[in-house]
């Protein structure tokens, strides 16, 4: 199969993509970005053991202990391709560029879905099953204070955000299922007006009682522990980030998707593109889930 190699996306595509990925990935919206190294990089988590000390002048000092965690963010391929009319390769550059940009688009929304559903649960995006490459390094296998929903979802994030206190963590964020948001916006007061008005008509306010919320359906899809909530310390417990250089390929013929469509017998290219997308969940101990009673 002959391909065409093209340049790598232009910086202002990829500002775009990064841009539209942050508005869509509840990941992305709760945590900190940082670039990823193509050979990953290592961020170390030190546990102070002791409190701090009163010395004496003069006096003696003491060991107060360390404990220190390494946690490994390592950056994995992820690709997407469409095909296209073959004008693209004859069209002015005007209008590539509008095709890219349309690309682009596509492309963001289904980064900003696959990011959180691999780090959330662990899968292949496409196959929608459990990725080896990932491994455990997503918040089902690592986060393992989990509840069980029950019918008062308010009590629910309560019990959640005692956990992760409990555990010497702090709660500055949550990932919602709509299903969550649905049973949060149903609570009532005791005069029977809404407990979150706010989240009336499906509405999905940024924040919640002065915590940052996002309301998401990758919270819940393709998750086997069935997951309504992830509450947390998003913006210290876990980061995520991409390697700025996106390569992408005009392939002119064969049949690249395995379609059963030659390209050149239908008029078309296929433009593939690959990031590189990297995360580490620094303290598990920080986060709770809320999952589906009896999983």
């Amino acid at each position: 199969m002959a391909l065409e190699r093209g340049t790598l996306f232009e910086p202002k595509l990829v500002t775009d993509l990064v841009s539209k990925v942050q508005g869509k990935s509840s990941l992305a919206v709760l945590s900190g970005q940082t670039p990823i190294p193509f050979n990953g990089k290592k961020e170390f988590m030190f546990t102070m053991d002791s409190e701090i000390d009163v010395v004496a002048e003069s006096g003696k000092k003491t060991h107060g202990g360390v404990s220190l965690a390494p946690r490994t963010i390592v950056p994995i391929k992820v690709e997407y391709g469409a095909r296209v009319s073959d004008e693209f390769l004859y069209a002015s550059e005007e209008e590539r560029i509008s095709i890219l940009q349309a690309f682009n688009d596509g492309f963001a929304k289904k980064v900003a879905r696959g990011l959180d559903l691999m780090a959330f649960h662990g899968v292949n995006p496409r196959s929608g099953t459990a990725s080896t490459v990932i491994g455990t390094n997503h918040f089902d296998a690592l986060v393992t204070q989990e509840l069980d929903a029950t019918a008062n979802a308010n009590a629910d994030i309560e019990t959640a955000v005692g956990l992760v206190q409990g555990s010497g963590g702090e709660v500055n964020a949550m990932a919602i299922a709509p299903a969550f948001r649905t049973s949060l916006a149903g609570l009532t007061k005791t005069d029977g007006n809404a407990l979150f008005p706010e989240l009336a008509w499906g509405a999905a306010p940024g924040t919640l009682n002065g915590v940052r919320v996002d309301v998401n359906k990758t919270v819940s899809d393709m998750s086997t522990a069935k997951d309504l909530a992830i509450v947390g310390d998003f913006a210290n417990g876990v980061q995520w980030g991409y390697a700025k250089e996106i390569p992408m390929e005009v392939i002119r013929y064969g049949d690249p998707d395995n379609s059963g469509f030659d390209l050149k017998g239908y008029n078309q290219v296929y433009i593939r593109s690959e990031l590189y997308l990297g995360w580490g969940i620094l303290a598990p101990e920080s986060f709770a889930r809320v999952v589906e009673a009896g999983e």
